[in-house]
């Protein structure tokens, strides 16, 4: 059996505008995610559910930590193989059913990693990596909804026109 890990955040509710929740509309969403030593993250709703547009909701947050488990998982093969990554960005997009009951899921996450390798005989396995990465990806295996991946790859030549 595999290593275990063991993760801990603090969530406090920061939305309390005198009278609790007394009624739905009475309280804001702003909360504090803090973990021992990181700066605290603003959190809020999305503005849909009456949050604050300039905090990061949970949406936002899962849609990222998808993103960012890629990105590492993706970094990590190129070592392996041996292929020099130069610039990664990623625009990812998220999708989200609400339902009836006023809950909701998430029906699909697409990553759009765009990647620059220095060598441009590189390109095609550096493409190819983006399986084995999504393979990975701890936080792409623990949800129960299709992760897309639209990967980009481009050589560092290719680049400077």
């Amino acid at each position: 059996m595999g290593a275990h890990h063991h993760y801990s955040v603090n969530i406090a509710w920061t939305g309390n505008r005198g009278t609790g929740t007394s009624s739905y509309r009475d309280y804001g969403r702003d909360h504090l995610i803090t973990a021992p030593g990181k700066e605290p993250i603003s959190a809020s709703a999305d503005p849909t559910f009456h949050g604050d547009a300039d905090r990061w909701n949970p949406e936002e947050l899962l849609l990222a930590a998808l993103s960012e488990c890629h990105l590492m998982s993706y970094l990590h093969v190129a070592v392996k193989h041996g292929v020099q990554v130069v610039d990664y960005t990623d625009d990812a997009t998220g999708s989200m059913a609400q339902t009836t009951d006023g809950g909701g899921h998430f029906t699909e996450v697409t990553l759009r990693p765009r990647v620059t390798v220095a060598d441009p005989g590189q390109v095609e396995l550096a493409q190819s990596l983006h399986a084995e990465a999504a393979g990975l990806c701890f936080i792409g295996a623990s949800v129960n909804f299709p992760v897309i991946h639209q990967p980009q790859t481009v050589a560092l030549a290719d680049t400077e026109v």
